[in-house]
């Protein structure tokens, strides 16, 4: 824990993901709710298969969850989704003529039964 995931559409060329895996991990890690960077684990999901709405001609998306043992209070929660928000709106690519959504979500997870460890 944390996990990092963020799904794009594949109409969205050229997305920096190495820049923006870099940019999002030091963002999240800066929280004083992440107290072992090491513990972040962060991907992206290239969506090649998609639609958005009954007309997705023009369309794109950005959605990225951000799964987090439960305990956080709301500004915590807000505060992450608001450093992840900000570095996906600097760095989504914004072809011509398409509109992008982009959404940010927290998850809690369940902490009696997430297991980890490290081997």
């Amino acid at each position: 824990m944390p996990h990092l995931t963020i799904e794009y559409s594949a109409n969205l060329p050229g997305f920096p993901e190495a820049e923006a895996l870099t940019a999002l991990n030091a963002a999240v890690t800066a929280s004083p709710e992440i107290l072992d960077e090491a513990d972040l684990k962060t991907r992206f999901v290239r969506t090649g298969s998609f639609e958005i709405g009954s007309a997705p001609a023009g369309r794109a998306f950005v959605h990225a969850q951000l799964r987090l043992l439960s305990g956080r209070t709301p500004e915590a929660k807000k505060d992450l989704t608001g450093r992840i928000a900000d570095v996906l709106r600097r760095l989504t690519p914004r072809p011509e003529g398409v509109m992008v959504q982009l959404s940010v979500e927290m998850v809690d997870m369940d902490r009696p039964s997430y297991v980890k460890e490290r081997l």
